[in-house]
């Protein structure tokens, strides 16, 4: 994973780093800001930007973003390669092979802070059990969007935290597992 480094000196020296590294990475925050500044087109990369940061990547508006969201997705993933999950309602995932898949899980709860680190981990965690780059950002997304899901139709989507998502976000991966604890 590639993550907030701070910018963009110490990310722009762990970037040349991983220059030639050939496993699947994953972007996410500061590395996509230091992508923007010094745009490459890789194969093996998962980039999750939310509408504001894609703007940046794609030197337009959040407003063109958001205004057709499958169209941005396709122009980050012809820019930058690899697979772009482009976050937000709808969640829209897209590869260089043309494939595109949107997401229906989720829900207005899940903006707020550390919502998308959450995410980078699920998917990043997939990338490690040796899924396919789309393949990880497809079952990352959905299932934290289920996750979500779960804990709004119990609680409410007001103050829901992204640590609140850990103990769902278990029982979302492990569906065949009984839960002694769980009311």
């Amino acid at each position: 994973m590639v993550p907030a480094w701070g910018r963009p000196r110490g990310g722009t020296q762990a970037l040349r780093k991983i220059d030639n590294f050939r496993k699947p990475t994953l972007w996410d925050a500061d590395a996509l800001n230091l992508l923007a500044i010094n745009p490459d087109k890789r194969h093996n990369r998962v980039i999750t930007p939310h509408p504001g940061e894609a703007a940046r990547l794609l030197s337009c508006s959040v407003a063109e973003i958001e205004n057709d969201r499958l169209f941005s997705a396709q122009r980050l993933v012809q820019r930058y390669g690899g697979v772009v999950v482009l976050k937000g309602a709808g969640t829209i995932v897209a590869d260089e092979r043309g494939v595109i898949s949107i997401i229906d899980a989720g829900n207005a709860g899940m903006a707020s802070g550390g919502m998308g680190d959450v995410l980078s981990g699920i998917i990043g965690a997939l990338l490690g059990q040796a899924l396919s780059p789309y393949d990880a950002a497809c079952v990352g997304c959905i299932a934290h969007g289920a996750a979500a899901d779960e804990l709004a139709a119990r609680y409410g989507t007001r103050g829901m935290l992204a640590t609140d998502l850990f103990s769902t976000l278990r029982r979302v991966v492990n569906p065949d597992v009984i839960d002694v604890n769980h009311d």
